[in-house]
């Protein structure tokens, strides 16, 4: 008997949080703040990700991949979607400015998002001008400060090399007419599915036990401050919301970015937040710790402590999830007819 009264209390003592409050309150707390979780079924996953107008197959999904990884899609011949969304870190560059062709900065030192859950995005691009992966997809290629290749030169290079056709043929009819749109098209079903379920997806699917009593404490204060005014809904970010609301943003004179037409800015996603230093549009900030502090002055006005950040961070950390996992694919062989590269 004292045996199990004892297990029992210690049951009750886990289901009770350092700050007073039950897990399952908690759960619920977030899900009342506008907070989702990555569903835990597979078919749900596909649902949440699928694009209907142009919907994931396995063969898109690879042929996709060969693409991403394809530097001969720019310009030099050496910049792919990879080199600014590195999939191997965190789906980012590491640097504050996009780094592109012929060595070029961002002109206005922009830095690039993560590729890992963009799907979940409500919109594309620091300033949202895309409406889903597949139009966003097209741009990076052709613009002058990036991968600077023309669409007529993108689809010269893959329609010259063989292997390429045969797999164009093999994923979407001998028909196919290999074109720009649908070379970017099947890039973004390959995005569409990195997707990275973590911790805190198994804690709002209802295993309470996921999240360290650390991380829960800090998941209440992320609420309590306000973070999910602007982090909420599975992607914990992606719409386009106003910036520095309540106080100027310290690095705002790095780059001349404004934002859209009415000064709203997208939202980046919290997940793997750890991973994709540096923060902020223009890359101004570097610690996770000091950017939590920024964005309590800027768009809260309010003063976060270091303890509080500290714990905050903690909760942040536990969105670092599971990575697809992805092999390096072997590209196809150029031909005598495929356009050179190009560093002018």
């Amino acid at each position: 008997m004292k045996k199990f009264v004892l297990t029992s209390t210690l049951v009750l003592f886990s289901a009770v949080s350092l700050f007073g409050m039950t897990d399952s309150s908690l759960l619920e707390k977030a899900k009342n703040s506008g907070l989702k979780a990555i569903p835990k079924s597979e078919l749900e996953i596909l649902k949440l990700v699928d694009d209907p107008n142009n919907p994931i197959t396995a063969k898109k999904v690879e042929l996709g991949k060969k693409l991403y990884f394809e530097p001969r899609l720019s310009k030099s011949g050496l910049i792919s979607c990879n080199t600014c969304h590195n999939l191997a870190m965190g789906g980012v560059d590491g640097v504050s400015a996009a780094i592109g062709h012929k060595w070029t900065a961002n002109p206005h030192h922009l830095n690039s998002p993560t590729v890992y859950n963009s799907v979940l995005n409500k919109v594309q691009f620091w300033n949202g001008r895309s409406p889903h992966l597949e139009d966003q997809a097209q741009g990076p290629i052709q613009a002058g400060p990036e991968m600077a290749a023309p669409s007529k030169l993108v689809v010269n290079r893959v329609t010259s090399m063989k292997g390429y056709v045969d797999e164009f043929k093999d994923t979407y009819g001998d028909n196919v007419k290999i074109d720009f749109k649908l070379i970017a098209d099947t890039i973004a079903v390959f995005e569409r599915t990195l997707i990275t379920p973590s911790r805190y997806d198994d804690f709002m699917n209802g295993n309470l036990s996921s999240l360290s009593k650390e991380e829960k404490k800090g998941l209440n204060l992320f609420i309590d401050k306000g973070c999910i005014g602007c982090h909420n809904d599975i992607g914990l970010g992606g719409t386009m919301q106003p910036f520095a609301t309540a106080a100027k943003y310290k690095f705002a004179n790095l780059g001349d970015f404004k934002g859209d037409k009415n000064r709203m800015v997208k939202t980046p996603t919290l997940r793997n937040i750890e991973e994709t230093a540096p923060y902020f549009h223009n890359g101004g900030v570097w610690s996770l710790k000091e950017a939590v502090k920024v964005m309590g002055s800027t768009q809260l006005g309010l003063k976060i402590s270091d303890n509080d950040a500290k714990e905050i961070v903690t909760f942040l950390k536990s969105l670092t999830g599971e990575k697809p996992k992805i092999t390096y694919p072997i590209l196809p062989i150029a031909t005598k007819t495929t356009p050179k590269p190009d560093m002018n």
